[in-house]
């Protein structure tokens, strides 16, 4: 009887022993699979924090940034029809005359005759841009008395790189920035094209015609030049951002309410074709309509169907530049 009383004893500690090794194995394999992010029971999905916008439908623009100079579109050079001194000029550097306007007096008398002074006048109308003559001076028939540019002849020139003269082509518009008057844009269009590139820069000379009758243009003038060079409308655009590419696919999450309860939102996946980019503004071909709703930041976690919480929503693009 004692015998098997203390049998019985020494079993105790081996049964405790294995209950523990039994706990801690189960326990084990829990702790694990939490760590592995595994949900427990009914355990909630993750939710992901989102910004989002809308899709736009409105215009957009494809363009070339140059700099270049305002010349004088033609000028013209005013000679006298005798050699003599300059005793007289009727205009200053500036002023604008007409067609036929006296600009000097040109005295041809020599000593012991007299004559009746000559006068120099406009052959065409426009600005007073050069003097050569001064008073006193003895010019001959050949010698410019006064330059002048035509009146609303203005120019811009430019040069274009080789890799873009392709997208160049006669009456592109195009919009012209002058520091002197800061947030202003001048309109102008292509109207000459150089046939042939200067081979030391690899450069197209163009030259864009300016508005007449601007007081505010003047030759000589430091420009910067927006020539647009492909201008689409009534297209779809998103912000750039919001492109996911993966796996040589293009595609953006839309947000939708989720089916198993409205009240909570989920990404839907949806391959897009890409058309232009520029300023950050991508032009959507397919696979997107214009007022859905995309996300734009928080993005690169999701993957279709996952649970999103919008925390903003940004202003969409604006339907035109």
């Amino acid at each position: 009887m004692k015998k098997n009383l203390y049998g019985a004893l020494a079993m105790v500690p081996i049964l405790l022993i294995s209950g523990a090794v039994t706990m801690s194995c189960s326990g084990g394999k829990k702790d694990a699979g939490l760590a592995a992010g595994k949900p427990e029971g009914d355990a909630p999905a993750a939710v992901f924090a989102v910004n989002t916008t809308t899709a736009t439908r409105g215009q957009i623009r494809d363009y070339l940034m140059l700099s270049g100079d305002i010349v004088a579109g033609s000028t013209v050079d005013a000679y006298p029809e005798v050699a003599g001194k300059v005793t007289r000029l009727f205009v200053s550097i500036g002023d604008r005359v007409q067609k036929d306007a006296p600009l000097a007096e040109v005295d041809p008398s020599r000593p012991g005759m007299t004559y009746i002074p000559a006068v120099v006048k406009a052959p065409i109308a426009g600005t007073i841009v050069a003097l050569p003559a001064q008073l006193g001076m003895t010019v001959s028939q050949a010698s410019p008395v006064a330059r002048l540019s035509g009146t609303g002849s203005l120019e811009l020139r430019t040069f274009v790189a080789e890799r873009f003269v392709s997208k160049i082509r006669l009456g592109l518009k195009a919009e012209i920035g002058l520091d002197a008057y800061p947030g202003q844009n001048f309109l102008a269009r292509v109207t000459e094209l150089s046939p042939v590139l200067d081979p030391s820069s690899r450069t197209m000379e163009i030259r864009l015609k300016l508005p007449g009758q601007d007081a505010r243009l003047k030759a000589g003038m430091f420009a910067k030049v927006k020539v647009i060079t492909a201008e689409k409308t009534g297209i779809v655009k998103i912000p750039a951002n919001a492109v996911v590419k993966r796996f040589g696919e293009s595609y953006v999450f839309s947000v939708a309410p989720d089916p198993a309860d409205p009240a909570q939102f989920v990404a839907r996946r949806s391959p897009v074709t890409t058309g232009i980019l520029i300023d950050d503004q991508q032009e959507i071909l397919s696979g997107l309509a214009a007022a859905e709703e995309i996300v734009v930041r928080g993005q690169s976690l999701l993957e279709d169907g996952s649970r999103v919480k919008v925390i903003d929503r940004l202003a969409p693009l604006p339907a035109s530049d």
